[in-house]
């Protein structure tokens, strides 16, 4: 292979993030989302309920960050914080319904979007794409630092 065929791949790659990040962008604002408020409901809906401190860890953000993020998801009615049953200095940040089925949206809608993209894919493409997709990300992994 010549470094055309790899600038190639990496313009597919970069337009595909585009699309990603735009289909991304365009659902999460139909739902009075952002990036970062969409990642904290993806992590609560893992974990349950849980403190801010364990939220800022899972999302990599500092205090003061996640106590903006949950201010934000309680002021717009996703989240309450409650009273932790097993220690009374600690707060949960919980769902609410909303927050709850805003979160069980977002992960139908995660679902479909990958049986549209793949499910008329054969698997011997799948596996080779899956494959050429892992070897990429533990590269850019391994640049990044």
């Amino acid at each position: 292979m010549r470094d055309k065929d790899w600038e190639a791949a990496l313009d597919r790659i970069l337009l595909l993030t585009v699309l990603v990040g735009k289909d991304l962008a365009d659902g999460l604002a139909q739902r009075g989302l952002t990036e970062a408020r969409a990642h904290m409901l993806w992590e609560l809906r893992a974990r349950g309920p849980c403190s801010q401190r364990a939220l800022a860890s899972a999302l990599h953000v500092t205090p003061r960050a996640i106590t903006a993020l949950v201010d934000s998801l309680a002021e717009t009615g996703f989240v309450t914080r409650e009273p932790s049953p097993a220690d009374r200095r600690a707060v949960l940040v919980t769902f609410t319904e909303q927050g709850r089925a805003a979160a069980q949206e977002l992960a139908d809608s995660h679902r479909v979007l990958a049986r549209r993209l793949f499910a008329d894919m054969p698997a011997e493409e799948f596996d080779a794409f899956g494959t050429g997709l892992d070897h990429v990300v533990t590269r850019l992994r391994a640049l990044l630092g």
